[in-house]
């Protein structure tokens, strides 16, 4: 069998994958009210390698993958999830005011202010 029947994507080329991952990856760190910075720091790259990896530029090696699991404290399967769905589709308005009050929920640093918040989210969800 001639395995140069095959067509395959150059290995330096983004594919939708490598750019819905590296979206995903994004949407954890704001989430936990990390910077590219701070995180690039924790799995051991410089800041344009993390924000080349959140672009979807650079593909990330299977361990890389394993390590930004651990630092943002995900299952691998977290970066997978979605993908089923159209892979064009940007966030929506919603999705992206849920990561605007998860990074500025992350950024409060009074234990007392984060829970008065939670508790009152939890009263206006109980009203509808």
């Amino acid at each position: 069998m001639d395995g140069g029947s095959l067509k395959t994507a150059p290995a330096n080329r983004a594919s939708s994958i490598d750019r819905h991952v590296g979206a995903r990856i994004r949407e954890r760190r704001i989430m936990l009210g990390l910077s590219q910075q701070q995180m690039a720091d924790m799995i051991g790259v410089t800041y344009q390698q993390a924000h080349k990896y959140e672009r979807g530029i650079n593909r990330i090696s299977a361990g890389r993958l394993y390590e930004i699991t651990r630092v943002l404290n995900v299952p691998i399967t977290y970066f997978f999830e979605g993908l089923d769905a159209n892979e064009d589709d940007p966030m929506n308005p919603r999705q992206r005011m849920c990561l605007e009050l998860a990074r500025n929920f992350a950024s409060i640093s009074n234990q007392r202010h984060q829970e008065a918040l939670s508790q009152l989210a939890r009263a206006l969800a109980a009203q509808q």
